[in-house]
């Protein structure tokens, strides 16, 4: 039987580059099922399906599709054919219910991209797309057998949401997607590319009637994966276009920067307003020590004329007295004039604070709340994100981030996911965003190879190693799609 099946394995070819949209992004976790019956080392029975990742290595498809393998577990063969990739792999049944009817499947040797759940409501004549592997596609194009283990993108079709019913005790999604037999197991999906049903039958078009197909609602899904203990991220927020969502966050930017012009407006006018009064005060100084030593000079100058008019009248003794104390009194107002404050209106400017420079060196831990009014999620969690800001763009005590406009900026791409993330950080708003790329093999592994030139591993505080990290982050910013699939953003404070 291993024999069969790595000769089949030599007929691979590679995949079909898929186009960078939410679809094609969901498509690269959609796979082909294929069961081999093999009695006595000949073949004697054949059959396929499509199903959907959930997890790296564990996939969701219909029951049916693997009926034979769960009735005959010694003599049939399940085989997971990826819609990337060079090879197919061997799988094995880990858990089925045939009432939902709905399957788990295990293989190892690759990670797919796992799908999400969508678990918000879905609203009559909203656009749905089917992901699969069609059976009456395969008969027209596939010129043998090997072409049916050949990873090859989905087939993607488009229909309406016609709404809920039960099928044989099970809730379903009825809709107008276009599938055939083969699209059995494969995922039914909203226009952010996340999975609101597995498809599972189709109705009679006999006599001219409209065909509808049905889909296992995901609380159906959702209920039987929990059982099995298997693990899927859910997202409940609605579909929002990149686009629509740049353009909103663009606008709340605009409004933000807006208020923060005003709030330095206002802070100006105060400092205005202050400087004016601290003028005035400096002023009001300056006049009472003018006046004081005018008084003085007045009061001394009445003491000697005091003292002159006592002298001619014989009083000698009480002369001398006033005049020493009216002398002593303008010496006094000399003293106090030449003592008064000079009015220097750039001193009391700078008696007024300036106000206060925004933070821009180390911040320190913080924790970062996402924000779903300017965020697009498809398939990540939203989570807090624990990060500690350094100086110098110095992330986490070890990770380096470049200068990049107001902010700082730093390209992650992993050597297993299927993933590029442009992580942001913009200090002076404290705002954490991941903009992130799910991107097809090849383009990947293109990433991979332009990361493979950074040599900055650790955080530095020289310009020079900063620079040329934005210079290698540009080349691989310019081989990223147009636009991110998701966006999230965060808002960060500090840790108590």
């Amino acid at each position: 039987m291993l024999r069969l099946l790595g000769a089949i394995a030599l007929f691979l070819c590679a995949a079909t580059p898929a186009r960078a949209d939410d679809i094609s992004a969901a498509g690269r976790g959609v796979v082909r099922i294929v069961t081999i019956a093999v009695v006595e080392d000949e073949v004697v029975g054949f059959g396929h399906g499509s199903g959907f990742a959930v997890g790296p290595n564990r996939i969701v498809t219909n029951a049916h599709v693997v009926e034979l393998a769960a009735r005959y577990p010694g003599n049939v063969v399940i085989g997971v054919v990826p819609s990337e990739g060079d090879r197919s792999f061997q799988g094995r049944l880990i858990a089925v219910d045939p009432n939902r009817d709905l399957a788990l499947i295990e293989f190892s040797g690759a990670n797919l991209p796992p799908l999400a759940l969508y678990t918000g409501p879905v609203a009559d004549g909203e656009l749905l797309v089917s992901l699969g592997y069609p059976g009456n596609v395969d008969l027209a194009t596939a010129q043998s057998s090997a072409d049916f283990i050949t990873p090859l993108s989905p087939v993607r079709s488009q229909g309406n949401f016609a709404g809920l019913r039960s099928l044989a005790g099970t809730q379903v999604l009825l809709h107008t997607a276009g599938i055939a037999r083969g699209n059995s197991g494969g995922p039914l999906l909203d226009r952010c590319g996340r999975v609101i049903g597995v498809n599972s039958a189709i109705t009679r078009a006999d006599d001219g009637d409209s065909g509808f197909a049905f889909a296992i609602a995901n609380a159906e899904l959702a209920a039987f994966l929990r059982e099995a203990g298997q693990k899927v991220q859910t997202v409940g927020g609605g579909c929002i276009g990149m686009e629509e969502r740049l353009a909103t966050d663009r606008q709340a930017d605009a409004a933000e920067a807006a208020r923060a012009e005003q709030a330095a407006e206002r802070a100006e006018a105060a400092r205005a307003a202050r400087i004016v009064a601290a003028r005035e005060e400096a002023e009001l100084a300056r006049e009472n020590f003018i006046a004081i030593a005018a008084v003085l000079l007045v009061l001394g100058a009445l003491l000697v004329g005091a003292a002159g008019l006592l002298e001619t009248r014989g009083q000698r003794r009480w002369a001398i007295g006033l005049g020493i104390a009216g002398i002593a009194l303008m010496l006094g107002a000399v003293l106090v004039f030449l003592l008064r404050p000079a009015f220097d209106p750039e001193r009391a400017e700078a008696g007024v604070s300036p106000p206060a420079p925004v933070e821009q060196g180390a911040l320190g831990p913080m924790t970062c709340t996402m924000l779903p009014d300017r965020s697009r999620v498809t398939v990540s969690a939203t989570d807090d994100v624990q990060i500690d800001w350094g100086a110098d763009g110095c992330m986490n005590q070890r990770t380096q981030y470049a200068e990049a406009g107001d902010g700082w900026e730093r390209i992650l791409v992993p050597a297993s996911e299927q993933t590029v993330s442009v992580l942001a950080f913009n200090p002076a708003t404290r705002t954490y965003t991941n903009s992130r790329y799910l991107l097809s093999a090849s383009q990947m592994a293109g990433a991979r190879r332009l990361r493979a030139e950074v040599g900055l591993k650790t955080c530095a505080p020289e310009g020079a190693p900063r620079a040329n990290l934005a210079t290698q982050q540009a080349a691989i910013r310019a081989t990223l799609p147009p636009l991110p699939n998701e966006r999230l953003v965060y808002r960060c404070t500090p840790k108590s």
